[in-house]
């Protein structure tokens, strides 16, 4: 049995497969915000439960909302701060009694599309989180990719390609630096861009990113107008990847991935920014949605 933790910044999800991908279980939990402790206390609550109505003990694989340095193992780049400079997997193992894998949660989302969600078939995955925060995964071969650095992926800590004058410097980051595409193209983002330029009582009516989509369906002019930035400020954050990268394919995951007109607006304006003449790289919702966090996890272990 193959058991996957998504440790979020708002929700710990466990998921029990067996080796063919078939669904034993699911459990969740609220994360005990800025109580790492707590934090593992959770997730060994969860594996528990878990293996409990299996019947069977499972691997362990984790998703974070960050990564390891690769030298130290300390937590890095973690938009759940609690994480940064805690020996993660060493913690785990203790709070679980064994052996345990740990990866990127955009890491997990790109390999769990791969082998079985949007990006099977597709040699290099390219998944991009748009959610709360915004970040991507890289998959090659249905492997997580992190390289020697394990910082493959943190896209969302580069800079917005092109900006014009009103974007710079750009918002401060969690991370330290000014203007990350984080700032830009993050849910959050999109709804604080609306928010800044509307009437207060229409600014106090839209305080979530899908109260904004439901204004730009209803024909709010505002609301289309930033619908129309954020699309043209993803595109570009993307064109880099096309341009260094060239993956196979993309697979959008995260909260503002559920919004169909991504689908229709995004590649023709991601065109526009690419070296090459040409843009046929298929952009395609993921396959398990908001659970394929949590799948990729348990796939860490899936060849032994």
């Amino acid at each position: 049995m193959l058991i996957g933790i998504d440790w979020g910044g708002t929700k710990i999800e466990g998921i029990a497969l067996t080796p063919d991908g078939r669904e034993l279980s699911r459990l969740r939990a609220e994360t005990p915000r800025h109580d790492y402790e707590g934090c593992l206390a959770t997730i060994a609550s969860l594996v528990e439960g878990m293996e409990a109505e299996a019947g069977t003990r499972g691997t362990v694989g984790v998703g974070i909302p960050g990564s390891l340095e690769p030298r130290s193992r300390l937590g890095k780049g973690a938009s759940s701060t609690w994480l940064l400079g805690r020996p993660v997997e060493a913690d785990l193992r203790r709070a679980l009694g064994r052996e345990v894998r740990v990866e990127n949660d955009a890491d997990c989302l790109a390999a769990s599309e791969a082998v079985d969600g949007a990006g099977a078939g597709y040699r290099v995955v390219f998944a991009v989180i748009l959610g709360s925060g915004a970040g991507a995964g890289i998959a090659i071969g249905g492997r997580a990719h992190h390289g020697p650095n394990n910082s493959a992926g943190e896209w969302g800590h580069n800079p917005l390609p092109m900006p014009d004058l009103a974007e710079i410097p750009g918002s401060p980051c969690y991370c330290g630096r000014h203007g990350c595409l984080e700032t830009w193209v993050s849910g959050r983002a999109f709804q604080a861009d609306y928010a800044r330029h509307a009437p207060p009582e229409m600014a106090a009516a839209a305080t979530t990113a899908p109260a904004v989509i439901a204004r730009l369906r209803a024909g709010d002019r505002l609301a289309g107008l930033v619908w129309h930035r954020y699309v043209d400020r993803v595109a570009r954050g993307l064109s880099l990847v096309v341009n260094a990268l060239d993956p196979d394919i993309f697979v959008m995951g995260g909260g503002m991935s559920n919004v169909d007109e991504l689908y229709r607006d995004l590649p023709p304006a991601l065109a526009r920014y690419t070296f090459s003449t040409v843009f046929e790289t298929p952009i395609l919702r993921a396959a398990h949605g908001d659970s394929s966090g949590v799948r990729g996890a348990a796939w860490l272990w899936r060849d032994g």
